[in-house]
């Protein structure tokens, strides 16, 4: 990893999730990889103590000593975590940047996943050059929400707890609702129109972009959805969360990340 540590534009991408913690090495200019991901199950119950230590291990794995961006499923404002929906309430109220700061003695920038996700698709990806107002969902273990208008983004935009008939958004139309479900991906794309529709009767996006651990499957469900605006997948996949998380720590006046 010695050519990595002299790159001055290196980040570790971590992004955490309800059911796998990502990362790799990434060049914040050109959103490229640097190292081969590496991909750990996240522990169930996803508690602090029990994310902690694998933070380590993948620092250790990648032999890394600058700094690290980090995405997380919730509300995340100045590195202090809010809300916890697919990880343990142990979470709330812990300043993250700080503390995984201290434990892996990195500067460590924290970010909404989708907003991460988001972030790197504006800026390489499906979104790039785009004007207006970008919508983006990350669907797979919940469902995560980000906007930005006119290239800025409004962060913590967690509207996949957004009721649809009397429950969460992602209580219906998730990936993990549709595997749990066994539903068909016609059935399961009737239940993500529904949702869409509210999105854009509520902002009128002129893009939407779909990530997340679904997004390998766009070409199997796009056929089945109805919006008015454009509709693509996002160009990074899922890796998207990752090269976002990175480049936290390069764009903090857009993202209100603090490191710590």
């Amino acid at each position: 990893m010695r050519t990595l540590e002299v790159n001055l534009m290196a980040v570790l991408g971590i992004d955490i999730g309800g059911t796998g913690i990502k990362a790799a090495p990434v060049d914040t200019t050109s959103g490229v990889l640097l190292a081969e991901r590496l991909r750990i199950e996240t522990p169930q119950p996803a508690t602090v103590a029990a994310v902690t230590p694998l933070i380590s291990e993948i620092v250790q794995h990648f032999s890394w000593e600058g700094e690290i961006g980090c995405g997380y499923p919730g509300v995340v404002k100045r590195g202090t975590i809010y809300t916890a929906a697919n990880v343990d309430s142990s979470w709330i109220g812990l300043d993250a940047g700080a503390h995984f700061g201290y434990v892996t003695g990195c500067a460590t920038y924290m970010i909404n996943d989708a907003d991460a996700a988001a972030l790197a698709e504006m800026h390489f990806g499906a979104g790039r050059d785009q004007k207006g107002t970008v919508f983006l969902l990350t669907i797979g273990t919940g469902i995560g929400t980000a906007i930005f208008i006119d290239g800025h983004l409004l962060p913590n935009l967690e509207f996949g707890h957004l009721q649809i008939r009397g429950k969460d958004a992602e209580h219906r139309a998730s990936n993990r609702v549709r595997i749990e479900r066994e539903l068909s991906w016609k059935k399961w794309a009737r239940r993500l129109n529904e949702y869409m529709a509210h999105i854009e009767n509520l902002f009128w996006p002129d893009l939407i972009i779909i990530g997340g651990g679904l997004s390998k499957n766009f070409p199997r469900f796009a056929p089945h959805l109805t919006t008015r605006a454009p509709l693509v997948a996002a160009q990074m996949l899922n890796d998207a969360g990752i090269i976002g998380a990175a480049m936290t720590s390069r764009h903090p006046e857009s993202t209100g990340v603090r490191g710590g």
